[in-house]
């Protein structure tokens, strides 16, 4: 059984970037997963003042909005980070909440797609052809925490 999530309010709807879950990372709070990914757009550039202001956005869809804003800078080794700064934030979010590491972890080995219509590169896609690197991101945090609970 393939598992899809997309929308905070519909089945593992905890997977999703907008689920309210804030992580704190190197002293600092994000809301969510997506304050802190459409943040880090912006670390190093003539636009890392918008960092404050995506951190401090009031909801997900509002600091999506602002880092996919074209007319700001991104920084320049952005396509080579971004899966790392993803990683790191969905890590943070499934160790900080128990609660929503045991439906991860209660997943099992099933295969996990975010079930995005509009994004081929962390979703699936509306044709379902997308590279699921969101769906790729949670299946290697799960095993990263089987992995850390073992050691314990």
């Amino acid at each position: 059984m393939t598992i899809y999530f997309y929308k905070v309010t519909e089945p593992y709807g905890c997977f999703s970037n907008f689920s309210p879950h804030p992580i704190q990372i190197k002293e600092l709070y994000w809301q969510t997963v997506e304050h802190y990914y459409q943040a880090h757009k912006f670390v190093g550039t003539e636009d890392e003042a918008l960092i404050a202001v995506i951190r401090d956005a009031p909801t997900p869809m509002d600091a999506a909005t602002l880092g996919r804003d074209r007319t700001r800078k991104l920084r320049s080794d952005w396509e080579q980070v971004k899966s790392q700064v993803m990683w790191q934030g969905v890590l943070t979010k499934f160790l900080t909440h128990t609660d929503i590491q045991a439906i991860l972890l209660d997943t099992g080995e099933e295969l996990i797609v975010e079930d995005s219509p509009v994004d081929y590169y962390w979703g699936c896609g509306q044709d379902k052809t997308g590279q699921n690197q969101l769906g790729k991101i949670l299946m290697n945090v799960r095993q990263e925490i089987r992995q850390r609970q073992q050691i314990t």
